[in-house]
């Protein structure tokens, strides 16, 4: 069972609290406001009873170019959705995921209904964040990079990578973001055709 969101982050850092001598206010400069890109992330949080729970994610950039993409593509949904079926025990998906228009779209339709051997899809309720545990990724992701400075896009990009990374190789840490949801796994579904 996968559970997909997406997140993004701009050249500008999330806001967070710090520690400084008293009297001298801590202080982060960041040059060139949000014109340097942005940096968007699909990602899936999977879990099989039994098994090590897992994050399977994509960045996508926007630098601002003219005629380019700010979201993610259907290509790049797609090949999530195809490499997480190459990665995961088993090859079947069942995917829960939001409300987002694409993920509504003909084309997402057709490439779903094209693989109901291995793919099944359920859409969470609308405004409905706190069931979904990838949202819990997220805001850990953004904690942590709280004051940070990037320089650039690519060195924002790094360090995107490097904190998701982290997260990849803390199971617990994933299997934490399912119990904050108040969700549990009992079985693992079965996908019929």
């Amino acid at each position: 069972m996968c559970f997909a969101d997406e997140a993004g982050q701009g050249h500008r850092p999330p806001k967070g609290r710090s520690w400084s001598r008293r009297g001298h206010r801590p202080q982060v400069r960041v040059h060139g406001g949000d014109h340097g890109g942005r940096v968007s992330v699909a990602g899936m949080v999977c879990y099989r009873p039994g098994e090590r729970s897992r994050l399977i994610y994509r960045l996508h950039h926007y630098r601002r170019r003219t005629g380019e993409r700010a979201a993610f593509t259907l290509a790049e949904y797609k090949s999530m959705l195809q490499a997480a079926h190459q990665q995961l025990p088993g090859g079947k998906l069942v995917l829960i995921w939001d409300n987002l228009g694409i993920h509504h779209s003909m084309a997402m339709r057709a490439f779903i209904d094209a693989h109901t051997d291995w793919l099944r899809v359920f859409y969470l309720p609308a405004y409905a964040p706190d069931l979904n545990p990838a949202e819990s990724i997220w805001s850990l992701l953004k904690r942590s990079m709280a004051n940070f400075l990037a320089t650039d896009l690519d060195h924002l990009t790094r360090m995107i990578k490097h904190r998701l990374k982290a997260i990849q190789h803390h199971p617990e840490v994933i299997d934490a973001c399912l119990t904050t949801t108040g969700l549990t796994l009992t079985t693992t579904p079965a996908i019929t055709n």
